[in-house]
């Protein structure tokens, strides 16, 4: 089996790479961005609080789909790093488990009035960094509850590792938003959600789909980092067939 080139684009750094082995006679033709963005796994820190700001994150992107492919991109971001996938060269776009294009805020608001308890999760694991420390946590917020918990440690490490600043200045990053709405024609998109993600909930996953015009589609029994969850296979099952789809 032969899939259209990608670049995988995600929050969580280059080394978070999934690793399994195709079936005989498939061709495996992902791109990851060769050092992930600034900051993240093998790349240097650059000298500020943050990695970047929206704007830089989405200029390396477009720099690496000029240099690196020589035919039509297809962008699979996943969380904050879906907030990058602005780019006029890209041909189609697939959003994992997305931050909403307004931002953040309006999860955090919901989760402090409908599941106080979740919101002081998510917050200490994200915002004070206990996920790199705190195994239970770290699966709660990021895999199924089925997810071993030795593969959770070793992703956990790998997740610290490759985490030595923010993403984004959120307070910079809100002033930058919403991103820029795409042309219907431009490009076409696909919003998928995972059932038990932690993070982002319905209503965020909603609110993606809207902003693109598309229908959402949510996939049973994985969490938030739907790549790397033991159950990955769902995921990859529901982009492979849209792909068939646009293709078509």
């Amino acid at each position: 089996m032969t899939v259209k080139p990608l670049a995988m684009l995600s929050s969580t750094g280059y080394k978070m790479g999934v690793q399994y082995e195709l079936k005989q006679g498939q061709n495996r033709q992902f791109h990851e961005l060769s050092s992930g963005l600034k900051m993240e796994g093998e790349s240097d820190a650059p000298a500020d609080k943050a990695a970047g700001t929206l704007q830089t994150h989405a200029a390396d992107v477009a720099h690496f789909i000029k240099k690196e492919l020589t035919s039509s991109a297809v962008l699979v971001g996943h969380s904050f790093g879906d907030m990058s996938n602005q780019h006029p060269d890209l041909a189609r776009a697939v959003l994992v488990c997305s931050v909403p294009p307004s931002g953040n805020s309006g999860l955090v608001w919901r989760y402090l009035f409908s599941k106080p308890i979740a919101a002081f999760k998510v917050t200490r694991s994200l915002a004070a960094k206990a996920f790199q420390t705190d195994l239970s946590l770290c699966k709660e917020t990021f895999f199924s509850t089925q997810m071993d918990d030795n593969l959770v440690q070793r992703y956990q490490m790998l997740m610290k590792e490759s985490s030595r600043l923010p993403l984004f200045d959120l307070r910079k990053l809100n002033a930058s938003l919403p991103v820029p709405s795409v042309p219907e024609s431009s490009v076409k998109v696909l919003v998928v959600g995972a059932r038990d993600d932690f993070i982002v909930d319905a209503k965020g996953l909603d609110e993606t789909g809207k902003f693109y015009g598309v229908s959402p589609v949510c996939v049973d029994g994985v969490a938030h980092d739907m790549m790397l969850d033991c159950s990955w296979e769902k995921g990859a099952n529901v982009i492979l067939s849209w792909l068939r789809t646009v293709d078509s």
